[in-house]
This record gives structure tokens, sequence and C-alpha cells, in this order.
């Protein structure tokens, strides 16, 4: 090893010259194909060089002599053909140059030295406050790490000394106000910035000015001092957040709180985002949250009552919730105060599926930022709080990052807190993950991610800071990996020592966060320590305090714990009118099926024409089909109005090419046009997007939007109706039951197309079984009749599962949303080749003034005429219908068999069935459905049925038998089953 490197290697402590930092930059020198002189390749310097580099420099050079550093110009200009390299020269500036291989050797590995920890330093920095190998990944390490002494022999720095003043790039500011400096002082400062407490992940950014930008906050000599009022308010926050969990563990020790304990500077971290954020012009605050430390979040960040945080230990239930939910599942909506002015924290509640809340975080923060309006994104801030191996290890996590950038959702950046463990419950970190760090996805979006010792409030603080100051100048979201340890079990009752014994007897030996930076503040003389008790005790009475007034506490109100006060939709109790005028139909009607206005501008597809074409046909026969019957129900709404968002892969044409919202120019790129954002000049917002191949991240995205406001229908469309398989844990754990775990209101409607056309068994079902399994209405209860039933049935389930078969009961339903006092989510099973279907077309009349939608339509034909012949009677819900209707007519049965269409499945309507069946007093129930017997709607239908008719009635099935796949994949077995099932029904005629 040379002169140099060696003395590079003692340069004392943690500063040992990283030197495998720049194997990424120094490998495969003399296998890069280059455009070098061949007299320029075969000098020495170049062993130490990367050549591709070098390439680089070279053709910058001869496009414009001046980008390159004078030393490297003089050097190419006066290059001769015998490959001397000793050059005395005067540059383009006038300034002479005594040029040799070691100065141009030492200008290069300056560059490569700065580069690679500008790139790798975050790989070596001190972020572990346990200092223990805890990432198991050690081989991946080594391998990254590489061999110095072989890095040593290709620099070849064995003739530049320590001493050395060498001009820095323009590319860095460690210099300050000096441009050069001796290479010591180089490798000290880059040692300090790039390796200490804070890892700065940030070359993945593909824009330079922002890569510029972040070595100004960090690069700077002396970026960051706290001042004395921050290290006090900093020793508060987290004093305060160290000494709740003291309390809590003392007062309730048996008792899960899944406690931050090890990772306490995440309060005073979120407080800092929050202050900060507020100062630069944020008012309102979107926190996600997974339920780690979200006890200590509820009372130190949202300042929610101490006595109500307490009081949750004591099992006090919410009045007018149904179920409620674990403490540290709870979200709540608080206003406070900042340093400055008064604030809105919204703390959403989550399920334990942790990473779930995120793209509702995102959701929420978009609409409130559509409502305010909040174009600039200055105002509405997400915060969102993850877990290391929840943010690497749940789908949902890539599916809602890769949403940052994209239209329609994108919120200005967020900022993410990481809870960095480096644990999952009881696996290791290279048990977790792939990558390096949990938070890599995050460079796929260009964010920075700061990685940061949890044991350094001081760092925290900075890093915290520059991360709201990124939000603010580049709206992109930012990454604060604050890294700490679990200093308990994954719960309090777990005991962690029998998977991580060596960890764990680490942990038991180690003064908190609190207590070591306590130590530090003592010791420079910023606290004393009568006034850290005094702290102390002032906390802890306040503690004391709210334990004895929590402890009076005999229940909690909604308006405690829910997360957003603002959805108010209670507003009678009756539904209001869902019809409209002729005029709005027609006007509505006209524009949706016309050219555009500047239509000899505007040059569409020849097949549009023909649609435009064949709607307008129907507008003056006053009919409408299943699309206009949509825009018809958006349209009205917005007039009205309403906000409307729908979204879903391929909403904008519709995935069978029924909708087109959005016209596109046959020339010209990105050029469109949008017929419903162009009905009336003082109309609400609509928003159409397709959206990526995503459903769990886009739904929840989706349901957050629909949370904000009950002035506002949000539609997520599936592409079919099994796409909904994907999104199941937002379906499961989200909208069925936010309201009785919450209180949180949605009117979110799911389009999902259902059907049984033979193409394949995936797309032929939505799985209606699933969402009517889920409803809450009970089966063996016969609700009371009254005048306003529906409503009030409609007021208690927790969803709504409807199969419509009209475009004019598409039309009301949609509109019903709206009109009713309330929200509940609508899963709506729509057609596919219903949508082309004649027989679906409503009139015009059934949609004006006094008509609504009908949760069952019954036969009005000549079986209806004489029900007391009738032997049977056939109730069926969606496309089966017209099947079963065909037939019928086919063979002449029409007269003998009624047939029923329930179009509201889900409230079942009881009162509506009651009636069919006692008009039919004699008949057999039979029930008809495409479906197998294990899906479709007959589990839930057939216990209704009988409830109904207190067991005196016999409820037959027809439909397929049971089957483990939704439908056959062969469209000749297909007929065969439908023709079965029909002669099935048909058998019933004799």
């Amino acid at each position: 090893m040379g002169k140099i490197s060696k003395c590079l290697l003692t340069l004392g402590g943690a500063s040992k010259f990283r030197l495998s930092i720049f194997q990424g930059n120094c490998a495969n020198f003399y296998s890069s194909k280059t455009n070098l002189p061949t007299s320029v390749y075969n000098h020495s310097f170049l062993n130490g060089t990367n050549a591709c580099y070098m390439e680089q420099l070279y053709e910058e050079w001869l496009e414009n002599s001046q980008t390159v550093h004078p030393s490297i110009e003089a050097y190419f200009r006066n290059l001769d053909n015998s490959g001397s390299s000793n050059v005395s020269t005067v540059d383009h500036q006038g300034v002479e140059y005594n040029l040799d291989a070691r100065t141009v050797e030492a200008y290069f590995a300056l560059q490569m030295i700065i580069k690679g920890y500008q790139a790798r330093g975050y790989l070596y920095a001190k972020t572990d406050p346990l200092e223990t190998a805890v990432d198991g990944n050690s081989t991946s390490i080594a391998k990254l790490k590489g061999n110095i002494e072989n890095i040593c022999h290709h620099v070849k720095l064995e003739n530049i000394s320590h001493d050395t003043v060498l001009k820095l790039p323009p590319w860095t500011y460690i210099g300050g106000s000096d441009s050069h400096l001796p290479l010591k002082e180089v490798i000290d400062r880059l040692e300090k910035i790039y390796c200490g407490h804070i890892g700065i992940q940030y070359m993945h950014i593909q824009d330079v000015q922002q890569r510029m930008w972040i070595r100004n906050k960090f690069e700077m000599p002396n970026s960051f001092t706290a001042t004395k009022e921050e290290k006090i308010a900093l020793i508060n926050s987290l004093g305060e957040a160290s000494w709740f969990e003291n309390f809590l563990r003392k007062r309730f020790p048996s008792i899960k709180r899944f406690g931050i304990e090890g990772c306490e500077v995440i309060i005073p971290c979120l407080n800092i985002v929050i202050d900060k954020s507020s100062e630069i012009g944020a008012d309102t605050f979107i926190i996600g949250a997974t339920h780690r430390g979200r006890v200590n979040i509820l009372a130190n960040v949202c300042q929610a009552p101490l006595d109500l945080v307490i009081s949750q230990f004591m099992d006090h239930p919410v009045n007018g919730w149904e179920t409620g939910d674990v403490k540290y599942h709870l979200g709540t909506y608080r206003e406070r105060m900042t340093t400055n002015k008064k604030i809105r924290v919204s703390l959403l509640g989550n399920p334990s599926h942790l990473e779930v809340v995120f793209p509702l975080t995102q959701g929420r923060a978009k609409a409130e930022q559509v409502f305010r309006p909040d174009a600039e994104s200055q105002k509405v801030l997400p915060i969102v709080i993850h877990g290391d191996a929840a943010i690497c290890g749940q789908g949902v996590s890539w599916e809602t990052t890769n949403l940052a950038n994209l239209p329609c959702y994108n919120t200005g950046g967020t900022v993410h807190v990481i809870i960095n463990n480096r644990l999952g419950f009881t696996t290791e970190p290279w048990q977790y993950k792939s990558s390096m760090e949990s938070t890599d996805l995050c460079s796929v979006i260009g964010a920075p991610i700061f990685h940061v010792n949890a044991d350094d409030p001081e760092s925290v603080l900075h890093v915290s800071k520059i991360a709201v100051e990124w939000r603010a100048t580049f709206q992109k979201d930012v990454i604060l990996d604050v890294v700490g340890y679990r200093r308990f079990g994954h719960s309090e009752e777990d005991e962690p020592s029998f998977t991580q014994p060596l960890q764990y007897s680490v942990i038991k030996k180690k003064k908190t966060n609190f207590e070591l930076y306590a130590q530090k503040l003592l010791e420079e003389g910023t606290i004393t320590k009568e006034s850290l008790t005094d702290m102390e005790q002032k906390f802890e009475h306040r503690c004391a305090e709210a334990f004895e007034k929590a402890k009076q506490k005999k229940f909690h109100t909604v308006e405690e714990w829910t997360e957003n006060p603002k959805f108010v939709t209670e507003s009678g109790v009756k539904e209001g009118q869902t019809g409209i005028s002729q005029e709005v139909l027609e006007h509505i009607a006209t524009r949706f099926s016309s050219p555009p206005p500047d239509s000899h501008n505007f040059q569409m597809h020849r097949g549009l024409k023909r649609i435009l074409s064949a709607r307008m046909d129907l507008v003056k026969q006053k009919k409408c089909d299943w699309a206009m019957g949509e825009a018809l129900a958006i349209g009205s709404l917005l007039r009205d109005g309403v906000h409307v968002r729908l979204t879903g892969q391929d909403v904008e044409r519709g995935t069978f090419s029924h909708r087109h919202h959005v016209l596109f120019h046959e020339i010209l790129r990105n050029v469109t046009y949008q017929y419903l954002t162009d009905l009336y000049p003082d109309q609400a917002r609509y928003t159409i997007c397709n959206t990526p191949l995503s459903e769990c991240g886009v739904l929840g995205f989706e349901l957050g939007y629909s949370s904000t406001s009950a002035n506002c229908l949000v539609i997520w469309e599936a592409q079919f109706g099994d796409f909904a398989n994907t999104a199941q844990v937002i379906f499961d754990t989200m909208i069925t039951s936010g309201e009785s775990k919450w209180g949180r209101k949605t009117g979110l409607v799911c389009f999902l197309p259902h059907g049984m056309e033979g193409p394949s068994p995936e797309h032929s079902s939505a799985r209606p079984e699933r969402f009517l399994q889920m409803g809450s209405d009970d089966p063996d209860y016969l609700p009371p009749n009254s005048n306003n039933f529906a409503v009030e049935q409609l007021r208690k389930t927790n969803w709504i599962v409807a199969n419509c078969t009209t475009t004019a009961n598409f039309f009301h339903i949609l509109r019903r949303q709206i009109a009713l006092p309330f929200r509940k989510p609508l899963i709506l099973l729509t057609p596919k080749s219903l949508l082309r279907l004649p027989a679906t077309r409503s009139d015009f009349k059934d949609m004006i003034e006094g008509t609504e939608f009908q949760r069952i339509i019954s036969n009005d034909g000549p079986a209806s005429k004489n029900p007391n012949k009738v032997a049977n009677i056939l109730f069926c819900s969606g496309k089966i219908f017209y099947e079963v209707k065909d037939i019928l007519s086919k063979r002449k049965c029409e007269d003998k068999l009624p047939l029923i269409r329930i179009e509201q499945v889900c409230p079942f309507p009881y009162d509506l069935v009651k009636k069919e069946c006692e008009k039919y007093q004699k008949a057999k129930i039979v029930w008809v459905q495409e479906e197998h017997k294990n899906g479709g709607c007959w589990s839930y239908v057939q216990p209704r049925f009988e409830t109904v008719t207190k067991g005196e009635r016999d409820i037959i099935y027809i439909g397929r038998q049971p089957s483990a796949s939704t439908a056959t994949g062969y469209n000749a077995k297909y007929l065969e089953e439908l023709r079965k099932l029909l002669d099935d029904v048909t058998n019933f005629c004799s």
C-alpha cells in the first residue's frame, strides 16, 4: 500500500478513509470502451481513474472547453500523440499550470472521493443507537464495501500527500467560502457530513437542482447548530414522551399499548414537522399511523386531553359506536395551538393491517386540498408514520408510493416518518427485506431519505426541519428514517429475548433517548437538574390529575374520537328527491351526445362519431342507455353543486368502450375534451382519471377522499369485478366496518362489473357473496314496517349492495347516495353485456320528478293478473333476469311464472318481498341465479326469505352447482350450463 493510502487510513476514528465507498466508481476501469485518443487511454493516471468518466470529460471538453476544470482543459489541449502528460501551459483564463499525471490524478481522485461519500456515505453513517450488527445481511454489506487495499491500488494515491491542497469541484459545498482545501480536511469534512449520525440518501434523485439543494443544507460548514431554546423544547417534548410511557407502564402494566420506548424521539420529530410546517403556511395536518406509539401520539402530538386517552385503558365505551376499537387503533380530530397559530390535526383510525392507512391519508389530504381549495398544496400536509418492516413488506406501500407523482393523486408531497426498530415482531431485517434499507422503495419517486440516529435528538431536529423545507420547496415526498430500537417486546406482554437474546442484552443496559440527551444538556449547562426535575414533576402531576378525572368518566362521545367532525350528513329522516326535470335531462343528454363545441378544430375518431350519433338518436326518442344514464346522474349532481370523482383503470373510455367521458384528438397528443366538465357555467368540479394497475392503493385513496366531505360522490370502478379481490383488505377492515369501529362516514361507490358471459373464471364474478356476507342486517329479524322503512333500514346497515337492471334505477341509486340524510358505502354490481342491451334502456319519464329508486321491480305481466293461480314465483337479481325473461317468453310461461327482480339485495327489502309473497299466497318461492350455489346471493337471501315467510313456504334454488371456480373457462360448457339452468326454470311451468 502506498504512502498516501496508509496515511489516509490512519486519519483517525471512524474516518478510516472509506475508500470502499468508491468501489462502485472505480470498478472495471480497463473493460470500458472509450472514445478517448489512444495516447490518453494509455497514460498511467487512467489506472486510477474511471475511464468512462474520463471519456465523459473529454467529450465535454470537445464540445465546450470552458466547462471542464482549467487543469483538465490544459491537459487535453496540450496532450500530444507521444503520450507525454507533463505539460506547462497557460489556460484560457491566463492561469499558468504545470501539469503532470500526478496533478490530474489527484484531481480525479478528489472528485471520486466526494462523489463516493455523497452516493454511498449513508451506508456507513452511525445511525444505529445499539452500535451492533443488527442487520444480518452481512454478506451483501461485505461485497458492497469491497477490498480497501484493492481500491487503493486502483486509485493510485501513493504520490499524493494528505496535505496537498486541491481545488474543490463546483458541485460541492464542503469548502464553504473556500475553494481550495487540503485533502485531509476534505476527508474530515466528508466524514462528519455523510458518516455521522445522519445518513443522507439522495443521489438517486435525477434533478440536479434538487441534489444541489440538499448538499447546500448539509455540506455547508456549520449548517446547523441548535439554539438553546430549541434544545429546551426538545428535552421537554422528549421528556413528555418518555414520562407518559412510564406512567402508562406503571398504571396499566398488563395492558397492551404498543409503546414507543426506544424511539421516543419520534414525538419531538412529529412536533417539529408540524410546528415548522405551520410557520411556512400549513394549518391542516392529516396523519396516518400504525399502532406503534399511537397512544403517545394521541396525547403529545394531537394533544388529546390526557384524561380522554387514559380512560381508554379503563374500557369506557363510545356512545353511538357499534363496536369501537382498541385504543391503539383509534383516531381523533383536534384543534390546537402551535407557537404561532391554531392548527387542525386529524389522526386517522387504522386496523391491524398496518400500512392500509397510507393511501387513506393521501386521499383525505387530497380532498382537503380540493375543497379548501389549496392549489399550491401548502395548507394541507399529509404525514404518514410507518414501521420499518411494514413499509417494505406490504404491497400497499408500493401501490401508494407510486401514486405520489400521478395526476389526480399528487398531494404536493408527504412527510414519511419511519419508526425503525430494525425488527419486525420477531423477524430480523435480513429476513424481511432484500434491499439495503427498508425505505428503498421511496427512491423510485425521487424522494430524499434521511436516516438519523434516534439517540441524537438534535440531528433529528435538523433533518425534520430540512424535510419540511424540502416539501414546501419542491412539492415532493420526503422520508425521515428514525433509527432506534424497541425497548420491550412487540407488545408489552411479549418476551423479546426469546428470539433476540443478544440484542436485548444490550438494550437492557442502555439508557433511553431522554436520559442520554438530558445528560448531554446537563453537562453543557443548557439546563439544570432542578429545571429538569421541575419539568418531570409538572408532567407527572398532569397525568395524576388526568387519571383521577378518567376514573369518573363512564363513556365517551363520538365527537371526542371522530377523525373528521366536518363530515356532517344527518339532515333528516327522509330521502331527498332523486328525479330531476325533463329540461335538465334533455340538456345534459344533448351535450353528452354532441361533438365538442369547436368540432371543426377537434378531430375525432370516426368510431366516436358513430357513438355520438347513436346517442343523439336515443335523445330524440327520450331514452337513455347505460352510459347516458350514468352521465345524467353525474351531470345533474354537478349542476346541484356536488363534486363528483370517478377513477379506476381505463375509466375515461370505460373498460367496455361504453363511457367515453374523455375524447382524444386523433392527431394532436394530449388534446382532449370532457363533456361533463362543460355542462353549466357554475357547476361543481368533475374529476375523471385513469389509474395505475393498482386496486388496494387506489381504493384506499378514494376511501380517504370520500370521507372528507358529505357533498361529494366518489366512485371507484374495478376494470372487472374480480379486481376487488386484491383490494379485499380495504373492503374488510376499512369500508364495511369503518363506521362501527371509528365513526368514519363515507358514501363511496364501488362499480364492480359482474355477470357470466363465458369469458373466463375470474372476470365473470365480483364475488357478491363476500360483500353480502359482511352486511350487518340480521337474517332472522323481520323489521317492523313504517312510513320511512327504507331510509331507516339504510341508516342502520353498514353498507348497500345492489345489482341494477335498468338505466333509470342506476341513475336513481347514484343520486340517492347524495339524497340520503346520511352516507353509506355502495357496492354496485354493474353489467357488461347489459351495457348495450336495448332492454335495459329507460325512458326519460322514469327519471323525472316524482320517480325514485326501486328496491324491487315487480312483475307486471300476465301472471300478476291472476296471482291466486300462480304455483311458483321466481325471484332473481341482475343479468339473469333478461335471460330468464327471454326463455319464459319463448316457451309461453309468462302467465304461470311471475319474475321479480331484487335490485337492492342488502339491506334486504323485507317489506317489499313480504308484499310480493302475500300477493302470491299459494306459490312456492324459487330463487334463480347464474352463479354457483356457493356464490352469488343464495346464501344471503335464503334465510331472509324464510324469515319473511316464517318458514311456512318452500324456498327452492335454481342455479349452478357448487364450484371452486367462479366460472368455467370453456364457452361451450358455459352455454351448456346456461341451457340446463333455463330448462330448470321452465320445468316449473308444468
